[in-house]
């Protein structure tokens, strides 16, 4: 009995987890514009979705934004990364500490701090803030994503490698990076799903002209909520599950998944 009313206690919970997005998901196959009427199976919102000039450009800046923040976070968060590692007992700490802030910092907080200080050094709002502040708030879990790697290597390796003759350029290529390469393709995936998903720094840092797939959803559904952004809304999510479980097989299994 006790094991029976876990079980339909846990699927309570998951049916008012998942109830609304399958609620969605559902309706963005609805051939019917009601919400409260079941026209029949169709794609058409799909195909609707695509012929849309403004959804075709806000995912075209948004998935331009997450490539390119993705990419310069994990090469700025790596080395930051290994300058981490290798610093004192007290520096590291302080560094790590200093990381931690803007995790945990709230978003609101971080686009408005961002966005004032864009505009107090005179920098057009647009594509190029919008890039800086992703890039900013992906470090940190690059860094984070990193650390575990770096700690669990082993450092007679990079050593033997100097004594052998290597310089720390070839060291750096040759032995560290290999090593903490699961470490680093996490922290570039999590930096693509994060900026992928992010609206509300976005939404202060970018201007007239630049807007990815949130700040549309937004926009939209203030003047009505279309079928079609069910269907947007449905890609979004699936691309987001995708990239959660590329992260989760990386992080369970590692090694295996090393190119």
């Amino acid at each position: 009995m006790v094991k029976f009313l876990k079980r339909f206690y846990l699927t309570l919970i998951f049916i008012f987890l998942y109830a609304p997005i399958a609620v969605l998901i559902v309706y963005s196959f609805n051939e019917s514009k009601s919400r409260g009427y079941w026209g029949g199976f169709t794609f058409k919102w799909y195909a609707e979705l695509f012929r849309d000039r403004d959804i075709i450009k806000a995912l075209y800046y948004t998935f331009l934004v997450a490539l390119l923040s993705s990419i310069i976070s994990t090469v700025i968060g790596t080395f930051s990364a290994i300058g981490i590692h290798n610093m004192g007992l007290f520096g590291k700490k302080l560094a790590l500490n200093i990381n931690y802030l803007p995790v945990l910092n709230p978003d609101i907080v971080t686009g408005i701090a961002l966005m004032t200080l864009f505009i107090s050094v005179n920098m057009r709002l647009g594509f190029l803030t919008m890039l800086i502040s992703h890039t900013v708030f992906n470090i940190p879990y690059v860094i984070l994503s990193v650390m575990p790697k770096l700690k669990q290597m082993d450092k007679n390796m990079t050593e033997a490698a100097l004594d052998l003759g290597a310089t720390p350029s070839y060291a750096l290529r040759k032995v560290i990076i290999p090593q903490i390469m699961p470490g680093v393709i996490t922290g570039a995936l999590i930096a693509f799903t994060l900026s992928i998903d992010d609206f509300v720094i976005s939404f202060f840092t970018t201007g007239s002209g630049v807007t990815n797939l949130s700040i549309l959803v937004y926009s939209m559904a203030k003047r009505g909520v279309k079928p079609s952004i069910n269907a947007l809304t449905t890609l979004m999510l699936l691309t987001v599950v995708i990239l959660l479980l590329l992260i989760n097989k990386r992080t369970t299994k590692g090694d295996e998944l090393i190119p």
